[in-house]
């Protein structure tokens, strides 16, 4: 394979972060944003984003340097993105909040 991005085995960044990104949006879609419900389907788009973000790690680096920063503050925004699809999962279900 010429370009990791296809390669399982190998690391790359650009394949977690399209994985996180895709799955957010895809997330967002099947919620039905503004008025969201409930839909058991969202469990897809969290198993990517945890894959994403399992992947996004591979990439870390033992020493510090500028990249191993860059690889941290992709798995910040993988987390992010990760709450944000649990979110969009688990409210619909918790009727006791309203």
């Amino acid at each position: 394979m010429p370009y990791a991005v296809f390669n399982p085995r190998a690391r790359s960044l650009v394949r977690g972060t399209l994985l996180v990104l895709i799955s957010l949006g895809a997330a967002i879609l099947l919620s039905g944003f503004p008025n969201a419900r409930p839909s058991p389907i969202l469990i897809l788009p969290t198993f990517l984003t945890l894959y994403g973000t399992y992947d996004t790690s591979r990439c870390l680096q033992m020493r510090w340097s500028f990249y191993h920063g860059g690889v941290l503050l992709l798995l910040y925004m993988d987390v992010m993105a990760l709450f944000m699809i649990l979110f969009l999962l688990l409210y619909p279900y918790a009727g006791w909040i309203q």
